[in-house]
């Protein structure tokens, strides 16, 4: 009885969690052609915005797709504003009550933004994603947890610093993340520049684990050996590109290495297409210098890269591996001798 038990839920399992692989057979132009037919329309009315975006789809995974491509071409990141959030929350997190209050009159603001000038952070990109399937009788939720970027302090990674978005389509859910997908905002001018990225649309569970930890770790959609919130800081830094080139990102599992001269290191990937081997390029900073160079051994093998390389020398090194000229992910090596 028992092992019919754990093969039920393995099937379960199995049939419950997904990425956009499914959706292979859809061709989604009819849903971004849609999508982009009603740029800069406003947000005062969402069950007509709703209707606008999905009336004419047959299927959810479509109707979905019109409602995501619209928010991340419509909906700007306002870095400001996240600034002052992440400021304000750091430094009332030790007092519960003034915290609250300061969250419940921040999300007032934030959604005055966000009706009047289309702009918000990624609260309101999960919320408004959220609200526009829900019209269209798609179920979606919002996900809260904890993001990293290239310029997260891990050290002080102690508070939910991001939200996204899981969909249930066809009896199953899947990731999203619309504030990642829709662009890349400048911190040094406080700028936003519209650049959708589609690997963030129904992402593969273990590549989107990377660098998204929910609180509720049933959102990692992750059945078997999810990380934990130790191996989540740890883990390599990986870039937007990274989901649009990689199904998931395998070694090493962590961004800092020890590791000895001549000692042999490995990198594996699973790709979403072929690449040849003189595309893969590590760019290695020493701190003084910055040196292009190809690994050692590099195999690409159906779906699978491998990368093996050596370092010669002692020293500290920042290791970024490009793929086709795309920043891909980061990592740090301490070799001794």
């Amino acid at each position: 009885m028992k092992t019919i038990i754990k093969i039920l839920l393995f099937i379960t399992a199995n049939h419950s969690f997904a990425q956009i692989s499914d959706f292979n057979h859809i061709d989604f132009k009819k849903a971004d052609s849609i999508a982009l037919s009603y740029t800069n329309e406003g947000l005062y009315n969402l069950p007509k915005l709703a209707f606008q975006l999905t009336n004419d789809l047959d299927t959810d995974a479509e109707k979905f797709r019109s409602i995501y491509f619209w928010v991340c071409h419509n909906i700007s990141n306002n870095y400001s504003l996240y600034l002052r959030n992440k400021h304000q929350r750091h430094r009332l997190k030790n007092d519960s009550i003034k915290l609250k209050n300061w969250n419940d009159n921040f999300k007032k603001k934030l959604f005055k933004k966000l009706l009047k000038h289309n702009t918000t952070i990624c609260t309101g990109y999960a919320y408004l994603v959220r609200e526009l399937a829900n019209l269209a009788n798609i179920k979606c939720n919002i996900i809260q947890g904890y993001g990293r970027v290239s310029t997260t302090n891990i050290e002080t990674l102690d508070l939910p610093n991001h939200s996204w978005n899981a969909v249930k389509l066809n009896d199953k859910w899947y990731l999203c993340d619309p504030t990642w997908a829709s662009g890349i905002p400048n911190p040094k001018t406080n700028s936003f520049s519209f650049q959708y990225n589609n690997g963030f649309f129904l992402a593969e569970p273990k590549l989107f684990a990377v660098n998204h930890f929910p609180v509720d770790e049933k959102w990692s959609l992750i059945e078997d050996n999810a990380a934990t919130f130790k191996e989540f800081l740890a883990a390599p830094i990986i870039y937007g590109k990274a989901y649009e080139r990689l199904d998931n990102h395998i070694l090493p599992k962590q961004m800092h290495q020890t590791i000895k001269r001549f000692e042999n290191v490995r990198f594996e990937y699973q790709l979403k297409k072929q690449i040849q081997p003189k595309a893969v390029v590590f760019k290695i900073d020493n701190g003084t210098s910055i040196e292009k160079i190809e690994p050692m051994n590099i195999s690409v093998q159906n779906s699978t890269l491998k990368i093996e390389h050596q370092f010669t020398k002692k020293g500290f090194y920042d290791v970024h591996l490009y793929l086709e000229d795309h920043l891909i992910a980061t990592y740090t090596f301490k070799v001794k001798s």
